[in-house]
């Protein structure tokens, strides 16, 4: 079945109402034989867009995930990702900002590990962090001595044109940027909640402070409708991925990254006459 991501794709200038966004829909695969089959046949296309991207030097490619506790970014991530080569490709999960963070801009920490040219860089969260949950929380602005304090519509306004500025000038140099927000459902958290407490194996990816987060649920889906409208471009698109089917959720990542990568339509460097004939004579010397 062909995937279609253009109806999870938030054009620019969309006012975004997350209740009007499937958390869950059709999935494009039969069985699970097929959608493992479907999801393989991704991955090795990937795999093969990949090997452009370091051939050609001439783009990186950057991978946002943000998503409410248990939506399935770490699967995503290594499912999807599991046939590309580790040497081109890097992953970094921001947690709480270190005291060495908090004396820089909210940019800062994420700016230096952004990929270079040739390489896939994936953000398990990233800037984003700091207009969703110090949206909902705005006490941690507080630990960054940000100037003037904190306000109210003005303040949010001017860090998406930072965020929206960043992307554009990173788009403008090479960097193709995709963010995807896991739309998942309230019930289907508490579902994965349950699993974790119930099943030992499971037991580690759960804390206490995630049962209080859940608690700011509607906080949380406000802050995010607020920073998809304001910061998905054609440049760098945000996908709403309906996550309460894992594979599904999967699937759609893939096929997203993959139409991002083909579209750059990357071919091997071509082998100029000189070289060509260099190459011969090494190949000569070779088979003596």
């Amino acid at each position: 079945m062909k995937i279609k991501t253009k109806p999870f794709r938030v054009s620019e200038g969309t006012k975004v109402d997350l209740g009007e966004w499937p958390t869950l829909v059709d999935p494009f695969y039969e069985s699970k034989e097929n959608y493992q089959e479907m999801l393989r046949g991704q991955v090795a296309r990937l795999a093969e867009q990949q090997k452009l991207l370091y051939a050609s030097n001439r783009h990186a490619i950057l991978l946002i995930f943000q998503a409410m506790d248990a939506a399935g970014k770490d699967g995503v991530i290594q499912h999807v990702m599991s046939g590309v080569n580790p040497q081109g490709c890097q992953v970094f999960s921001f947690k709480h900002p270190s005291a060495t963070e908090l004396q820089h801009d909210f940019l800062w920490r994420t700016t230096r590990d952004l990929p270079e040219r040739g390489r896939i860089g994936i953000f398990n969260r990233s800037y984003y962090e700091e207009v969703l949950i110090v949206r909902v929380h705005p006490n941690i602005l507080q630990s960054e001595a940000v100037p003037n304090g904190p306000a109210g519509k003005k303040f949010w306004e001017k860090r998406y044109r930072s965020i929206r500025d960043l992307e554009q000038h990173l788009h403008a140099n090479g960097t193709r940027i995709v963010k995807f927000f896991l739309h998942l459902s309230k019930d289907e958290q508490r579902k994965r909640f349950l699993s974790r407490i119930d099943e030992p194996d499971k037991n580690w990816k759960f804390s206490s402070a995630d049962i209080e987060e859940r608690k700011y649920w509607d906080d949380y889906m406000e802050a995010y409708a607020k920073c998809l409208s304001e910061t998905s471009s054609d440049d760098a698109p945000w996908y709403v991925v309906p996550a309460d089917d894992k594979q599904n959720t999967r699937l759609i990542v893939s096929q997203a990254i993959l139409e991002t990568m083909e579209e750059l339509k990357m071919s091997y460097p071509e082998t100029s006459p000189a070289r060509r004939k260099e190459l011969l004579k090494l190949r000569r010397q070779l088979t003596k």
